[in-house]
């Protein structure tokens, strides 16, 4: 068994692609796509060459900002609790005598 190597099927281990692009780009493209459609045509009257050049720059920092994981660069916003020390009395529930009024 030394000298033998057991082949591997390298498509197990890579990330999924539609054509050229990353599966996970898709969704966040197709929302960048429309903001920009929607600011550049829309809102600002532009010609469809700028805002080709909006959603072209908007899609690439999108994929330069998560191109090694989206978790990477989304984790940076989630909210981290402000922990705080706090010290009480024991009363234990057994022993208690009852005060009435």
């Amino acid at each position: 068994m030394a000298g033998k190597f057991r082949k591997v099927n390298r498509i197990l281990d890579a990330q999924p692609r539609i054509g050229f692009i990353p599966a996970d780009q898709l969704i966040p493209w197709l929302i960048v796509l429309g903001i920009a459609y929607y600011l550049g045509r829309v809102t600002l009257g532009l010609s469809w060459v700028w805002t080709g050049i909006i959603a072209v720059w908007g899609c690439s920092s999108w994929w330069i900002l998560t191109a090694k994981g989206a978790w990477r660069f989304l984790g940076k916003f989630i909210f981290v609790p402000d922990w705080t020390r706090g010290q009480a009395r024991y009363r234990s529930m057994l022993n208690r005598k009852h005060r009435n009024g």
